[in-house]
């Protein structure tokens, strides 16, 4: 490959992008009719929608308009075991020609493959990719990551679908721009955001809501930051947001139950006992915290489970899963170190109800999958509110009818860890209002003309 090679093969593939639609499913909602017609006009989108307010029957419905139109296969891309979803609601909505390849090889107008076999695809056998639950894809290392970015530069028609994207990081708003071919992740940071490191002098008029962050938002460029992303995304929570009725789309009862378990062991900081155990506050203390109450938070997980016929049990480490597995033998575990085949089969059987209960980790499978079968699961809190929440919602979402449980499980030491989710809650709702409350808005970048005619200093001078 020679430099000029290399250099075309990292750019952005530039042509005019959006269709006129002309295919609608007949069972759509009125709302996923909205979405559709904006998402194949603009050719270049991300859809910000909850989880249960269809994003299956939303690409498959875009894939079907764009294979019309380029007569190209499309491509949709899943996290693990998602694709059978996709062949399971087009069998619903009466579409067909469309199947799930492992290996590369498809025949079918619409294609469906997991993130972890795409590099067993040639992208120039597509004009059209859509990336299901695009927020996974920080989850994965950069080997896979950048398969798939540059996958996704070369393709014309590009689409990301997430339930939310992150509420704490605008930053990923920034990578998604840069991925669907707008405005570059560098160049947003310098239009919107501002510096908050190496500021140590300036610190204290920072407030304590931005202390920590790499780069916050201006306080004077808020609203058109929140502007320009709803120029190329749409976002949705509830069909309302966007002018529909929500009488078919109301979440039923969810209760959080927190279960506090006691921790007899003291803490050792430094090689030295501590006196009293106070709550955790830095990642040693944290750790610390975890580790000395493992078996008492497990033991608490399965007593709480066994009151549910179906539970998952959210884990963090090997050896939560470990203990958890010894306690309950009927709990199946699904882990790192499985291969794809094995992951989509219990994953499968947890679907169908052959398997009752589920150990799992939220990097593993919280993205996706409907599990409306299950009403319940334990959870061991971390400081990530996007894991929990994305966790949460493979019950708790439109469709389920019963009121969910969730038990939180964590020792009398991690009380700080619930004080932080709470507050990334408010700024998840908080990041949610502002891009709904833009999504009908009209913005545009200026850019600047420079017609002046440039004049030299006396010594840049070369005439006589």
């Amino acid at each position: 490959m020679t430099y000029e090679e290399f250099i075309e093969s990292k750019r952005h593939r530039g042509e005019d992008y959006g269709i006129e639609p002309n295919y609608y499913p007949d069972k759509l909602f009125e709302y996923q009719r909205h979405v559709c017609e904006f998402a194949i006009r603009k050719g270049r989108c991300a859809v910000f929608l909850d989880t249960g307010l269809g994003k299956t029957i939303i690409q498959l419905t875009i894939a079907v308009n764009y294979h019309q139109y380029t007569g190209k296969p499309v491509l949709i891309i899943t996290p693990l075991a998602v694709a059978f979803q996709f062949i399971k609601e087009a069998q619903k909505f009466g579409i067909e020609d469309i199947s799930y390849s492992k290996d590369g090889k498809h025949d079918t107008r619409i294609v469906v493959c997991n993130y972890e076999r795409l590099d067993k695809f040639n992208t120039a056998d597509f004009d059209c990719v859509l990336l299901d639950e695009s927020s996974i894809l920080k989850n994965f290392e950069g080997a896979t990551k950048n398969t798939i970015t540059a996958f996704l530069k070369k393709t014309k028609y590009r689409f990301l679908f997430s339930a939310t994207p992150s509420p704490n990081n605008h930053i990923e708003l920034g990578t998604s721009s840069e991925a669907l071919g707008y405005m570059g992740y560098m160049d947003m940071i310098g239009k919107f955001f501002k510096n908050n490191q190496n500021n140590v002098a300036k610190l204290s008029q920072v407030s304590k809501a931005r202390q920590g962050e790499e780069y916050y938002l201006k306080p004077h460029a808020e609203r058109d930051f929140w502007r320009w992303v709803s120029s190329w995304s749409i976002s949705m929570r509830k069909p309302s947001d966007i002018g529909y009725s929500d009488e078919y789309h109301i979440l039923p009862e969810l209760i959080e139950q927190v279960s506090i378990v006691q921790n007899t062991k003291p803490f050792i900081i430094g090689q030295q006992i501590q006196a009293f155990n106070m709550p955790a506050i830095s990642f040693r203390e944290i750790k610390s915290e975890v580790r000395n109450t493992l078996q008492e938070r497990c033991e608490k997980a399965v007593e709480l489970a066994a009151m549910h016929e179906t539970t998952v049990h959210w884990v963090n480490l090997n050896d939560e899963a470990k203990i958890i597995g010894d306690l309950n033998p009927m709990a199946v575990e699904i882990y790192g170190a499985m291969t794809i085949d094995e992951k989509e089969d219990i994953l499968l059987n947890f679907s169908d109800g052959n398997i009752k209960k589920l150990i799992t980790k939220a990097s593993i499978t919280a993205f996706g999958l409907n599990w409306q079968h299950c009403n319940h699961c334990t959870y061991f809190p971390t400081y990530s509110y996007e894991q929990y929440y994305q966790s949460i919602r493979r019950f708790w979402r439109f469709g389920q009818t019963r009121p969910v449980t969730v038990d939180l499980v964590m020792s009398d030491g991690q009380t700080e860890i619930m004080k932080t989710l709470q507050a990334k809650k408010a700024r998840a709702i908080e990041m949610f209002d502002k891009l709904t409350a833009e999504v009908n808005s009209d913005f545009k970048i200026f850019k600047k003309q420079f017609d002046k005619q440039i004049i030299l200093p006396n010594f840049l001078n070369t005439q006589p």
